[in-house]
């Protein structure tokens, strides 16, 4: 799924994992899927969602244990960010408050 459909129907957040670099079957489609990764973060920077509700991560196949802590991570993640701004109808998220509530804690 193209990675700003994700957000358009309602995710909270999402997170692409790609090969380690420089170990892609696929040659460069880790390099590519993180340049795309930084270009929409700046789209939801753009639109006022939060671009830490994007991540990406580089892991190999063996590494199944790693995944499990990307999702736990990223479950705590979103879950700390709440619902997106596309949901709740709320507008822009700024950043900096979600910095500071972050401090609080």
């Amino acid at each position: 799924m193209h990675l700003m459909k994700a957000f358009e129907e309602g995710m909270d957040g999402v997170y692409v994992a790609g090969c380690l670099e420089g170990e892609c079957h696929f040659l460069r489609g880790n390099l590519r899927a993180k340049k795309r990764v930084g270009h929409v973060k700046g789209i939801l920077t753009a639109l006022g969602i939060n671009p830490e509700r994007l991540q990406m991560y580089n892991l190999s196949a063996a590494m199944g244990g790693r995944f499990v802590e990307i999702a736990q991570e990223m479950t705590e993640r979103i879950k700390a960010l709440g619902p997106s701004p596309v949901n709740t109808g709320q507008g822009r998220e700024s950043v900096e408050e979600q910095q500071e509530e972050e401090e609080k804690q």
